[in-house]
């Protein structure tokens, strides 16, 4: 335990949930001085101390299935990150605007999918445990203002969605007792989002230690500067409110605004550390790595000359 000190404690993350494929494909990582490097060492120089890895259920190509996750986030502690898991509950990118059920999920009852979500976060959560692997945090479902596993467990049935997440938090709990469990949703500047999604949730007995958010101006046509404030003040009153830890475990800016998205990350950093008693637990930008050149993905943080931008600077002390 590291009580508070918060220099080793912070986490500065980066979700990396690319990378295997993009090593797989031929692309090449290079540091600030030209020289070919792994990719996770080139994060680690820029003061990244925690991985993010998403899970799908039965992806077709493999890719952030439960083996390639295992691989990677065996790579990672052996590095000396710490971890998150991400559990989307899909076969593919699940979010505020697709929450499809697993194929394999597709004909199962509500009773059914309840202990599907508890058979699979264990499952996933066993292998890794099995490989001395203890993630710091585990997050059970990926933005899901609107629900997941649509359509019983769409926010308009709170109770069955409550008792899905419920399943996922428990199942965590049975295999990594001290691992937190994160409930994560995106606009983090929205307090109306959060607030009717947590009051129903736990209105419902819903369980969460953590709550996590996305923050991405881009996608809402905005400068950081006109929702940074509306950010904080959520963030703290949800601390007050729900007597919960918080966490930004997405954020990202346009690559051809280096300067302004340096500039948001270090104000987003530097304001979320300084959360009262060590309640604002970290920063995660999402894959930072996955250069446009390789993704056509807008708010990486690597240049076309295969080194990391200025923006990573940000999480330099």
């Amino acid at each position: 335990m590291c009580g508070y000190n918060r220099e080793i404690c912070f986490a500065k993350g980066a979700d990396v949930g690319w990378l295997k494929q993009m090593e797989d494909e031929g692309y090449k990582f290079y540091n600030e001085n030209g020289k070919e490097e792994d990719c996770l060492k080139i994060l680690q120089s820029y003061g990244i101390n925690s991985i993010r890895l998403r899970v799908w259920v039965n992806p077709t190509d493999g890719r952030c299935g439960k083996d390639e996750v295992v691989e990677m986030a065996e790579r990672a502690i052996n590095m000396g990150f710490k971890l998150m898991i991400d559990f989307h509950y899909s076969d593919y990118w699940a979010d505020p605007e697709k929450q499809f059920k697993p194929k394999a999920w597709e004909s199962h009852s509500f009773k059914e999918l309840v202990n599907d979500v508890s058979t699979h976060t264990k499952k996933v959560l066993i292998a890794l445990k099995e490989k001395n692997i203890y993630p710091e945090w585990v997050q059970v479902g990926n933005e899901i203002p609107n629900g997941m596993l649509w359509p019983e467990g769409k926010i308009e049935n709170f109770d069955k969605l409550s008792k899905l997440l419920n399943s996922g938090y428990d199942a965590v709990k049975d295999v990594l007792p001290s691992s937190k469990v994160i409930i994560h949703l995106d606009q983090g500047d929205d307090r109306k989002r959060f607030i009717e999604f947590f009051d129903n949730h736990t209105a419902n007995g819903g369980k969460y230690d953590v709550i996590g958010v996305s923050y991405y101006p881009y996608w809402v046509n905005k400068n950081y500067k006109e929702t940074i404030d509306n950010l904080m003040n959520n963030l703290n009153e949800y601390i007050d409110r729900y007597e919960k830890e918080v966490m930004v475990c997405e954020i990202g800016g346009e690559d051809t605004e280096v300067e302004d998205t340096y500039n948001m990350l270090k104000e987003v950093i530097e304001r979320v550390r300084e959360i009262p008693q060590g309640k604002g637990l970290g920063v995660f930008y999402w894959e930072p790595e996955g250069a446009f050149s390789w993704s056509k993905y807008k708010l990486s943080a690597w240049g076309s000359d295969g080194k990391p931008s200025k923006a990573l600077d940000a999480f330099i002390d």
